[in-house]
């Protein structure tokens, strides 16, 4: 119990402080070439690895050219967190692109495309294709 808490409070944490790095601290044009924000962090149980997931706003050449960028600075962010964090052991950190958000607006658009059929024109087509 007390280790799950742990590993959450770390979770914020980390989330919290890469946020930070990524409006003030990274300076690779290629992730200022999309929108990023930080939807998840996961945590290993030991505190060893700590996977990122960001969500790029952007063309496809944006969100490929924004992962690259994520992951050349993946380096830097470890050193940072080590810094700002008081562990024993900076986590191993990996950026995950989530499609998420993306995906959940797509099935928005697709529900919103399809039309609510008055049930007795549904039953007189049905009837129709009988025949």
């Amino acid at each position: 119990m007390a280790n799950s808490r742990r590993v959450s409070k770390v979770s914020s944490l980390i989330k919290r402080e890469v946020s930070l790095m990524l409006m003030q601290d990274i300076k690779d044009d290629r992730v200022g070439a999309g929108m990023v924000s930080i939807t998840e962090v996961e945590v290993s149980g030991d505190l060893q690895h700590a996977k990122i997931f960001v969500s790029i706003y952007g063309s496809a050449e944006a969100r490929a050219e924004t992962m690259e960028g994520l992951k050349a600075s993946q380096g830097f962010v470890r050193r940072t967190l080590g810094q700002r964090i008081r562990l024993r052991r900076s986590p191993e950190v990996s950026f995950i692109e989530d499609r998420s958000l993306e995906e959940g607006d797509r099935m928005i658009h697709l529900i919103n495309q399809l039309e609510i059929k008055d049930p007795e024109e549904l039953e007189a087509q049905e009837s129709e294709e009988m025949v």
